[in-house]
């Protein structure tokens, strides 16, 4: 059988994942309710105990609350990648879909420029080149492909849904997708000198809070990292930027600020809202057991 891309493989074994099991739904204490006894999804902003808006809960990158099963926002199968040819003459489109809070466009979990201009980053010619050799390879060396993790960028577009843990310290992100955790340092620490930190898949992330806003601050990446399945890359003297509001109970409005002059040739912004998934919980997914799709994998 010949696929077209990996992410065919990839996406047929969440949703079937998905559908075999998962927590029974436990009600969330002291959720704002509607009339039916449903959660408030426009109810208030929950807030910790040093009044700071309360980030944690089960997101999704689509459509959430009561009802809404996991991975059937807007993601794989929503939107198209450009072709391989870069936008060379073939690809001129002004962008599509609804742009996000401050008039900035989504991103996309299959093409992360898929809502700019022509559908494409402010790629550098060498990191164009290399995106166009990835996606002419069907995407088959992408982490996810491979049940390695995937880059935190691209985490908050995925199918799968995330989990936040907050107190004072940190903010312990659990994602679904091949069992990551990202961790959010808030205890006033300052990232590590690019050169002096060891890179991981994750990077090194620390946050402040400019009033009800989580500013995040992230470096240390592995170089020629992956953030979308068509091979966008990163470098590692990226510094990403993320800005997170939880403008009420059931939403949270993320911006995601790249900058990498190794590879765009200027910063550039998407965003990546989420959905509460209330009452909800992650299921276990182990994606390196019993993995035999590799061997279905074709390069063209």
């Amino acid at each position: 059988m010949k696929l077209a891309n990996f992410a065919a493989v990839a996406l047929s074994l969440v949703f079937s994942i998905a559908l075999l099991g998962q927590w029974p739904n436990f009600p969330t204490p002291n959720a704002p309710k509607q009339a039916d006894g449903r959660p408030d999804m426009t109810g208030p902003t929950p807030m910790t105990a040093d009044g700071k808006p309360d980030l944690s809960g089960v997101w999704n990158s689509g459509p959430g609350g009561p009802g809404a099963g996991k991975g059937k926002g807007p993601g794989p199968g929503k939107e198209k990648g450009p072709p391989p040819d870069g936008g060379k003459g073939k690809d001129k489109g002004k962008g599509k879909g609804p742009l996000g809070p401050g008039g900035i466009p989504p991103g996309g979990f299959l093409n992360m420029g898929a809502n700019m201009p022509g559908g494409l980053l402010p790629y550098q010619d060498a990191a164009l080149k290399l995106r166009n050799e990835r996606l002419a390879r069907n995407s088959v060396d992408h982490p996810d492909a491979n049940c390695l993790p995937l880059h935190p960028i691209q985490l908050w577009f995925h199918p799968q849904p995330r989990k936040l843990i907050q107190n004072p310290r940190e903010i312990v992100m659990l994602a679904e997708a091949n069992g990551g955790t990202r961790q959010i340092f808030t205890d006033g620490r300052a990232l590590p000198k690019t050169e002096d930190a060891q890179p991981w898949w994750y990077g090194y992330s620390v946050g402040h809070w400019e009033g009800d806003t989580l500013v995040v601050e992230s470096n240390g990446f592995l170089d020629n990292s992956w953030i979308d399945e068509n091979g966008s890359p990163l470098s590692n003297a990226a510094r990403v930027t993320e800005r997170i509001r939880r403008p009420n109970y059931g939403t949270l409005e993320i911006q995601i600020t790249v900058n990498d002059p190794k590879m765009y040739k200027q910063p550039w912004t998407v965003t990546a809202n989420q959905s509460l998934l209330a009452d909800d919980e992650l299921i276990e997914f182990v994606c390196g057991e019993n993995n035999t799709s590799l061997r279905h994998y074709v390069t063209k």
